[in-house]
C-alpha cells in the first residue's frame, strides 16, 4: 500500500469515527422526551405544537417558549377566553386556564402565519 493510500485511509477512518453515534448528549439515538401533558410548545421552527391541543374544561395549559421569542394572542376574545400572553417571551413557560368548552384559536403576532388552537371538551 502506498504512503498516500495509507494517509487517505487513516483520514477516512478518523472522519468516520468522529461522526459515529454514541450514547452522550450529542450522539444519542433515542428521541427527545415528550412535552408534559397539556403543553403547547412555541418552537424555533415557528410552529405551535401540538396543534390542536385537546384538554378538559377547567384544566391549565402551559405555553412553553424556547430560545426564540413568541407570544400568544387569542383570535376571538370573550368572557371565557384566557388572557393573551403579550411581549417577547423566551425561555419561559406561562399557564392559562380554560374553563369553558369550545375551540380557542390563537396566533403569534411576532411571526405571521404562526397559529394554533386549544380544543376544550
Amino acid at each position: 500500500m502506498s504512503r498516500k493510500t495509507r494517509i487517505l485511509s487513516a483520514f477516512v477512518l478518523i472522519a468516520l469515527a468522529a461522526c459515529g453515534g454514541g450514547t452522550g448528549p450529542y450522539g444519542s439515538k433515542s428521541p427527545p422526551p415528550p412535552p408534559p401533558a397539556n403543553t403547547v410548545a412555541a418552537t424555533a421552527g415557528l410552529a405551535f405544537t401540538p396543534n390542536p391541543l385537546t384538554v378538559n374544561s377547567g384544566e391549565n395549559v402551559t405555553f412553553a417558549f424556547g430560545a426564540v421569542a413568541h407570544n400568544v394572542t387569542f383570535d376571538t376574545p370573550g368572557a371565557a377566553t384566557p388572557a393573551d400572553i403579550p411581549g417577547n417571551n423566551s425561555n419561559v413557560s406561562i399557564q392559562r386556564t380554560f374553563t369553558t368548552s369550545g375551540t380557542y384559536q390563537f396566533h403569534c403576532t411576532i411571526h405571521p402565519g404562526m397559529a394554533g388552537s386549544v380544543v376544550v371538551r
